[in-house]
């Protein structure tokens, strides 16, 4: 599978979250602990947001443990909201065009996960794409797909929907074509301002997800530590796997449920996949 970090609070430097951890994503990259393999070695991508309109994204098929170029810009990009994803291919090509988050104007997507036997799936997901939105995939990834799925299905005006939905139309395909347990993973989407997390599998054993406690209850745990202060109030990091092993810091998000992120006011909702509001081949 693969390694992501969603990250939102005052801008910090990249590589305060790539490298500085004792277990980074860098780390992950090489020794993943909760992941279905321990290397994640096919490519990696970031997704930044600044004072320009849309995301910068950089997508290298490079191990992320050696590549330069990323060690580089890590060290001299600040953001206040930005994903970085590390890959671990199964059936697509190790290309950039492959490579997490994906951008959609100012939206950024990104899935640890699969669409089981997604080979099979793939003709009837990609006939319900909006024909406006069908010539922007350019790999041969499933979360691309689902991330179209999702913009067709409303997701620029109701995130959580748009996602349920387009999982919802994945499971669909998957019964009536005999597919067991057709979607697992972890996703996380933003607009720049929000952004949503989700954990879901069909069989009910999702991948690992997590997020950070509170900054001024993590103070308070840790008064002395100056990593406790280092951050905004408003700061959130969520991901594959813990960055540490500080007691305290990271709380496991629930199975089925999305975890929405706004400027610190943070809450956790029920996710539940439905059949799409619009009309779609099924």
């Amino acid at each position: 599978m693969c390694r992501w970090l969603a990250y939102s609070g005052s801008p910090i430097l990249l590589t305060e979250a790539l490298y500085t951890p004792a277990h980074s994503l860098i780390d992950q990259s090489l020794h993943s602990r909760l992941g279905a393999e321990t290397t994640n070695g096919d490519g990696f991508g970031v997704g930044w947001y600044d004072d320009t309109p849309t995301p910068g994204v950089f997508y290298s098929t490079e191990p992320a443990w050696n590549d330069h170029n990323l060690h580089e810009l890590a060290a001299h990009l600040r953001s206040g909201r930005f994903f970085t994803h590390i890959r671990a291919a199964i059936g697509s090509a190790v290309q950039q065009t492959n490579c997490h988050p994906f951008r959609h104007d100012n939206w950024l997507f990104m899935h640890n996960g699969y669409i089981n036997e997604f080979a099979t799936l793939k003709r009837d997901l990609a006939l319900a794409v909006d024909p406006s939105l069908y010539a922007d995939i350019q790999g041969q990834t499933d979360t691309e797909m689902l991330f179209h799925l999702a913009l067709t299905f409303g997701l620029q005006d109701d995130p959580l929907s748009a996602i349920e939905q387009a999982i919802g139309l994945v499971e669909a395909h998957g019964a009536r074509l005999g597919v067991p347990n057709p979607f697992q993973g972890t996703v996380a989407t933003t607009d720049g301002q929000r952004t949503w997390a989700v954990r879901y599998s069909t069989e009910g054993k999702s991948r690992s997800l997590y997020f950070t406690t509170a900054v001024p209850k993590l103070r308070e745990l840790y008064p002395d530590d100056p990593r406790a202060h280092q951050f905004s109030d408003d700061m959130r990091m969520i991901v594959s796997e813990p960055l540490g092993d500080l007691p305290g810091v990271w709380n496991a998000v629930p199975e089925s449920t999305c975890g929405v992120v706004t400027g610190g006011q943070d809450e956790l909702r029920p996710f539940s996949p439905k059949a799409p509001t619009i009309a779609v081949p099924v």
